[in-house]
């Protein structure tokens, strides 16, 4: 009976993560050369309801990735003051946090935003405060790669339709503003939509809004793309997966995404060429 019921979770799975709209897995390719990871940690508090940062470590440790944004990496109220510890995340997975301005002085990142890194050079970080009812940020890096350079814009939207229009909105705007070069806009953008009725349409045509669509909530029987990996150029990302180890599936009500990204392939077909360049669609 375990094994039946095995079965039917697994093709449930399947199911779900081909429908219409997201992501297939035939859409993944080989190749890649920086991965890129996100990850709701949901303050270090599992669905089994336990407070253990040392699990959520854990977790980062496997997904094994370059640059990881992680959301709700701090308390909400009061001090804000950060929940995971750093010391123990470099000593099992060798990430530091890119330097930011945080809202407490015992805090790890700006809205509960942090990314970390461990490969590259942080070339330059901006810190936007995304409109809409709730308080809600993203943070802007650009990181110089052997391989070439690239923005991880990492983010958490809001719980309300209409402030993850504005907050879409808000992003792309910022960064038409900066020098073009691959992007990736990540994190948790709490939206399970796709298509015309999904807060994410404003990011079209720069980023695909589908192209990164994988289930990644709730963590125990992922159902929705709450969590998106978005590329500019369309074809920077490879392959997208959802981390789902055993205890991933406890440490926290969402799921970690990964995306495998052709950073050397892209930045030598299109931004070898001297001179400026403006944000298009491609």
């Amino acid at each position: 009976m375990k094994k039946l019921n095995e079965k039917v979770s697994t093709a449930a799975l399947s199911a779900i993560r081909n429908r219409r709209g997201h992501r297939p897995i035939s859409a993944n390719r080989d190749g890649g050369d920086t991965v890129i990871a996100s990850y709701n940690v949901h303050k270090c508090v599992g669905v089994d309801r336990k407070f253990d940062p040392e699990r959520v470590a854990e977790v980062i440790s496997e997904i094994d990735a370059d640059v990881i944004a992680i959301q709700e990496a701090d308390k909400r109220f009061g001090c804000r003051s950060g929940l995971l510890d750093l010391a123990t995340l470099e000593r099992v997975s060798g990430l530091v946090p890119v330097p930011i301005a945080s809202l407490s002085s015992t805090g790890h990142g700006w809205h509960g935003n942090m990314l970390m890194f461990r490969k590259g050079t942080v070339l330059n970080v901006r810190q936007l405060k995304l409109p809409g009812v709730e308080p809600r940020g993203a943070l802007v890096v650009n990181i110089d790669f052997p391989t070439g350079k690239l923005r991880v814009v990492a983010a958490h939207f809001g719980l309300l339709k209409r402030s993850r229009e504005l907050q879409a909105k808000h992003v792309l705007a910022s960064v038409a503003q900066e020098e073009e070069m691959p992007t990736i806009l990540i994190g948790d953008l709490n939206e399970w939509r796709i298509g015309r009725r999904s807060s994410l349409s404003p990011l079209s045509p720069v980023f695909d809004p589908t192209s990164g669509a994988v289930p990644s909530f709730p963590s125990r029987f992922p159902v929705l793309a709450l969590d998106r990996v978005l590329g500019h150029p369309h074809d920077l990302v490879a392959a997208v997966e959802v981390h789902d180890s055993p205890l991933a599936k406890v440490a926290s009500d969402h799921l970690p995404i990964k995306a495998h990204i052709d950073l050397k392939a892209i930045w030598e077909r299109s931004y070898r060429q001297p001179g400026p360049r403006v944000l298009e669609a491609v």
